[in-house]
């Protein structure tokens, strides 16, 4: 998985190289993100853009299908509010989410199933004899099940669509945040840098390297609590019989929200909270995987986020190897405002230049 995450950080450096500014950074975190969840042809359809304007293209038609469907799931529904006999028909649906939900699923069985019926025809080649490149990853290996074993097509392809829609969005966004604070913080990134340059060198960074980079940690953890790419939406709760929470009574039957942006925000909990300072993660170690509920972009208790370990590796990787290749420089002015849909977005998308460090000077 990690050789598929790296080769596509390649690619992205070649891209890098041959375009700027940069044009809208999220589709490329989710060119990464899906090779990350161990399904290297997505990723390289995805990378498969043909140019800046954005026309055309597999990765294109992804970056589509995720973003209506994250546009969906926020979307607000009237017929949400009533029993499903009642919004069923659509007379309740003023919206249109319901066609438009269909028409969704439609394109994702299309754009999956063509994928996989490219992957049974290079296993089928492979077990004519010929020599053909590894295939170690999820989609291989649940094509490769014993008959009896195997998935049917439509569950092969929920788990493909779940494990991109749900698994790549918080990496994606995160990434987005600390990119933007990066270009908008040149002594944080220079800072960064520095200590790439002590921990690793001149070879490429890898996973063995990140539980000494302190400081890079430092920095994603202040981008989390900064800006939680899920402020609301993971904390949903139901009070199961009357509680009191503070100076207020909370009835049974009542959900209620845990708002981890106005936690993370608080000057009681946090001292100077608008302003971005990695530095307070050296002075007090915070654990971030939901033991201090100061910050916990990843939920706790029970539900917690379990994908968690995984997002936050893959997402010091990505940072690292992007800020120990590339010094990055604005070309618009950066607006940090705030967009929450499935997940808090940056309303306007990130536009920045790449600069190769072995060039800069």
């Amino acid at each position: 998985m990690r050789t598929e995450l790296l080769t596509t950080i390649s690619f992205l450096f070649i891209f890098f190289s041959t375009i700027n500014p940069i044009p809208h950074l999220p589709w490329l975190y989710l060119s990464l993100a899906i090779a990350a969840i161990a399904i290297p042809p997505l990723a390289k359809r995805h990378a498969r853009r043909p140019n800046a304007g954005g026309g055309g293209g597999d990765g294109e038609m992804m970056n589509e299908m995720v973003k209506e469907g994250y546009e969906l799931v926020g979307k607000f529904n009237l017929g949400d509010y009533y029993p499903r006999h009642m919004w069923g028909s659509g007379l309740l649906d003023f919206h249109g989410v319901g066609p438009r939900c269909q028409r969704l699923a439609a394109r994702v069985r299309e754009h999956f199933g063509r994928v996989m019926e490219e992957r049974r025809k290079v296993m089928m080649r492979e077990e004519g004899g010929e020599v053909m490149e590894k295939r170690d990853d999820l989609l291989s290996y649940m094509l490769a099940m014993p008959e009896e074993e195997r998935f049917d097509d439509y569950d092969v392809i929920a788990m493909l669509w779940e494990m991109i829609f749900r698994g790549t969005d918080v990496v994606a966004i995160l990434l987005e945040w600390a990119m933007a604070r990066m270009v908008l913080h040149p002594d944080i990134q220079s800072k960064i840098q520095q200590e790439l340059d002590t921990v690793v060198g001149h070879r490429p960074m890898t996973d063995s390297d990140i539980p000494n980079l302190h400081f890079l940690h430092c920095v994603i953890k202040e981008t989390l609590r900064v800006h939680p790419p899920g402020p609301l939406l993971s904390w949903a709760r139901l009070a199961v019989h009357d509680t009191r929470v503070g100076k207020y009574l909370v009835p049974a039957g009542t959900t209620a929200m845990v708002n981890m942006w106005a936690i993370s925000h608080d000057e009681t909990i946090w001292g100077d909270p608008w302003v971005f300072r990695p530095e307070r993660f050296m002075e007090e170690d915070i654990n971030v995987f939901g033991s201090d509920l100061r910050l916990a972009p990843f939920g706790s208790g029970r539900r917690v986020c379990p994908g968690r370990m995984m997002g936050l590796s893959t997402a010091y990787l990505w940072f690292g190897r992007l800020l120990q290749e590339y010094k990055w420089l604005p070309t618009h002015p950066i607006k940090l405002t705030e967009c929450l849909r499935l997940s808090m977005e940056m309303k306007k998308p990130l536009v920045c230049r790449a600069v190769h460090r072995n060039k800069i000077g």
